[in-house]
């Protein structure tokens, strides 16, 4: 008898069993802060990127972007040419002070540990034919849709698009003037590696006045297209 009733039990505890793991599975996604799930093959570089400009590795990331930064600085003052050169004999001069400073070591101790980089010249970095086929069909992609968005947007399929194209160069002739293409690009890794982790803890307030300007430029927009020659006519249609 206690078999049989064992025997009873025992399908409901795997079914629960079976039916708690999903639930374990799928509860860890909601966690704050966590990389947006973006599917298996993607998830890998965009989760990396992600937690890079959310500083969830304080070292790491400051790493990435005093480099980067150093870079951009290094062109701002000098050549592109001087500064690849510099970047080039300063890497040359580490790697070479430290395989002459093994190689001293090992005769003075007499030793045989071989080449110091031995175990990274060892590393296969060839890229194989299907990683770059891979590589040039997701770039494809992203090509493709940038020309089917600027032809779009220069042949006028949406006026109101092409408007607020030529606004924002009109625009981008005044930064021009002031800020050259460093200084963007300066100012620009500031905000990337600034503006996410201030939204993060800030999203509240942010996401509020954020919504209040969208409601306003929305019925701004609205006006202009009622009053814009076949724009309400197409609307009609």
């Amino acid at each position: 008898m206690a078999e049989s009733s064992a025997a009873t039990q025992s399908p409901s505890v795997s079914s629960s069993s079976s039916g708690a793991e999903p639930s374990a599975l799928g509860g860890g996604g909601g966690s704050p802060g966590a990389c947006p799930a973006l599917g298996a093959k993607s998830c890998g570089s965009s989760c990396a990127v992600h937690d890079l400009i959310f500083w969830r590795d304080v070292k790491k990331t400051g790493f990435v972007f005093g480099t980067t930064l150093i870079m951009l600085l290094s062109l701002a003052a000098f050549s592109v040419i001087s500064v690849v050169s510099y970047l080039i004999l300063a890497l040359l001069s580490v790697t070479i002070s430290f395989r002459v400073y093994k190689s001293v070591i090992q005769a003075v101790q007499k030793s045989e540990e071989g080449h110091p980089f031995k175990a990274y010249l060892d590393v296969d970095i060839t890229l194989s034919s299907e990683a770059f086929h891979n590589y040039m069909n997701a770039a494809m992609v992203h090509v493709n849709k940038a020309l089917k968005l600027i032809i779009r947007l220069f042949l006028v399929e949406d006026l109101v698009d092409s408007l607020k194209l030529a606004v924002f160069m009109w625009l981008m002739t005044y930064v021009g003037a002031v800020f050259n293409g460093i200084t963007l690009l300066i100012l620009a890794e500031l905000l990337v590696f600034s503006v996410p982790i201030v939204y993060e803890k800030y999203k509240t307030q942010i996401d509020h006045y954020v919504g209040i300007a969208r409601d306003q430029t929305k019925s701004i927009v609205e006006k202009i297209q009622a009053k814009l020659p076949g724009i309400a006519k197409k609307k009609a249609e």
